[in-house]
């Protein structure tokens, strides 16, 4: 390996579910300089068994943002699962990278899991070289802000949290009231389904070729993987969740206050919007959907329990989950309050 002096430039390791352009990770980057790497890895979809539509959307989506990388410049070095040489691990690939790039240091956006950041946390020793673990500021309450919120409360409750939210961001504020003279609308949003309810399907998209090639991947590697991977109908490029959230808050939203909780056999959609895996890898902006929602109050396009049953879902369960856990630490997993003896 070239000797320190010899190094060019940062390689960025961007993680299968930092499907964002302002990552962190790629702050300041020099697209003339910097490498990209991404890399699918058995490691990943082998610590459980996901399931096969899982593995296909995060493997598909990720493949569309190397593409969405390059076409804005970037040097994206893009391992797949097959290729020769995969190491199977992540630091096993981000040490192959350093002997193709020789770069100067590692820049890396902090995992979304204490067990992967825990192996981010190892780099530095593994490689010898700087690496730099940044914060992840996609989510809309840091984890320090959390731990603020949660220091001295006898009790955690969402609700709360939630109420902080709200005022931070301005989402269904008047001031500093709510819109609406309350907080919550949860007691209207909790209406039976109908069999003649008229509910739109989410938007389905056919896979194009990156993504057939894909399923044929996870079929061929993953067969004894539980679940269906064929029909395959998600977005996994950044326009497509764009077109999937409009088509929500167009055909859904309006009805997804009323029958929020409701269950019907047969119908395993309802009103909800489908929108949580493009979330959570980062083709959409939590921030900017729930935005677009309030948009839509206000415009007169959907009642506000809806409006605010969708956003409580997004800045506040989402962000409160995720406080939790960051919060709680790896023990949080092995909890069991209510005595659960089955397997």
């Amino acid at each position: 390996m070239p000797s320190q002096t010899e190094r060019n430039g940062v390689l960025r390791v961007v993680l299968g579910d930092q499907l964002t352009p302002g990552i962190s990770a790629l702050a300041g980057g020099d697209c003339k300089r910097d490498v990209v790497l991404m890399a699918e890895v058995a490691e990943e979809t082998g610590y459980v068994r996901h399931h096969k539509k899982k593995i296909a959307f995060f493997f598909a989506a990720m493949r569309g943002f190397a593409d969405e990388l390059r076409a804005e410049g970037w040097c994206v070095d893009y391992v797949k699962l097959d290729d020769p040489g995969n190491t199977g691990s992540l630091t096993g690939e981000l040490v192959r990278a350093l002997e193709r790039h020789t770069p100067q240091e590692v820049v890396t956006t902090a995992a979304s899991e204490h067990r992967v950041l825990a192996l981010q946390q190892e780099w530095a020793s593994a490689t010898g070289l700087p690496v730099h673990i940044r914060e992840d500021v996609r989510f809309i309450c840091s984890r320090d802000a959390f731990r603020d919120w949660a220091s001295g409360r006898k009790q955690l409750r969402m609700e709360y949290f939630y109420r902080d939210m709200r005022r931070r961001t301005g989402l269904l504020m008047d001031g500093d009231k709510p819109v609406g003279g309350q907080w919550n609308f949860d007691h209207e949003n909790r209406k039976p389904a109908r069999a003649d309810l008229f509910m739109p399907r989410p938007l389905a998209f056919d896979p194009d070729a990156q993504t057939a090639e894909v399923l044929d991947l996870v079929e061929r590697r993953f067969a004894d993987h539980f679940g269906q991977l064929r029909p395959f109908a998600f977005p996994v490029t950044r326009e497509g969740a764009r077109q999937a959230a409009d088509y929500f808050l167009s055909r859904q939203l309006a009805h997804f206050g009323d029958f929020q909780d409701a269950m019907l056999r047969g119908e395993s959609f309802m009103y909800h919007s489908v929108l949580s895996p493009m979330l959570n890898v980062g083709l959409l902006d939590p921030l900017d959907l729930c935005r677009a929602a309030e948009a839509a109050y206000h415009d007169g396009r959907a009642p506000l329990n809806a409006v605010e049953g969708f956003i409580r879902q997004v800045i506040g369960w989402r962000e409160f989950v995720r406080g939790i856990y960051w919060l709680s630490g790896p023990s949080y997993t092995r909890l069991n309050a209510l005595a659960a003896k089955r397997a």
